[in-house]
């Protein structure tokens, strides 16, 4: 009688310590599938498209963010450019309260092609000024990617971004002093 009562809690131990185990592989199962919903749910469509294994998804996860850990080193690399861009051109900020029509270009390498940062004198209404620059800019051979005009104080700040098609062109001091010489002439 001893030994069945003890083999009864024996078994009764056992079935309590299955059942603990399997509720908590349950739990863990769903902690799982809800963590596993919640990274497919981060990773783009382009990534997952037509995959349709847990193996697949975890592989275009690891892909994913090795493209965006390489997004983030050329974003700094860009970022850093464009700080050393407005840092050289020439006492901006402490200027520009002033209404110093005296326009300031700086020219810089980036990205297999120029950054050109012009800041002068004047009103958002001088287009033709932008215009009369592009056709200088093209006209050295560079391709304009991309244009932006920003007003601080009273001064028009152009930053163009620009490709070049000779590789061998180089000539950033060049260049710099062609348009300053034209905004000088145009300011006239």
């Amino acid at each position: 009688m001893f030994h069945s009562a003890e083999n009864q809690d024996k078994s009764n131990d056992d079935g309590k310590k299955k059942m603990m185990h399997r509720e908590i592989e349950k739990k863990r199962r769903q902690e799982m599938a809800a963590l596993y919903a919640s990274l497919r749910s981060v990773l783009p469509l382009e990534y997952i498209k037509g995959k349709r294994s847990l193996a697949e998804h975890m592989n275009e996860a690891v892909n994913y963010i090795k493209h965006l850990q390489t997004r983030i080193k050329v974003l700094g690399r860009r970022r850093d450019e464009l700080k050393i861009g407005t840092s050289s051109l020439p006492s901006l900020s402490a200027s520009s309260s002033t209404s110093s029509t005296s326009p300031r270009v700086a020219v810089h390498p980036c990205f297999g092609g120029v950054e050109i940062v012009i800041s002068r004198g004047g009103s958002v209404e001088q287009g033709l000024v932008l215009s009369r620059l592009l056709k200088i800019l093209l006209g050295q051979g560079l391709t304009v990617i991309s244009c932006a005009t920003t007003q601080v104080n009273e001064r028009l700040v152009y930053t163009i971004q620009s490709e070049v098609s000779d590789p061998a062109w180089g000539d950033f001091s060049g260049l710099q002093q062609i348009l300053t010489e034209s905004l000088t002439r145009f300011s006239n």
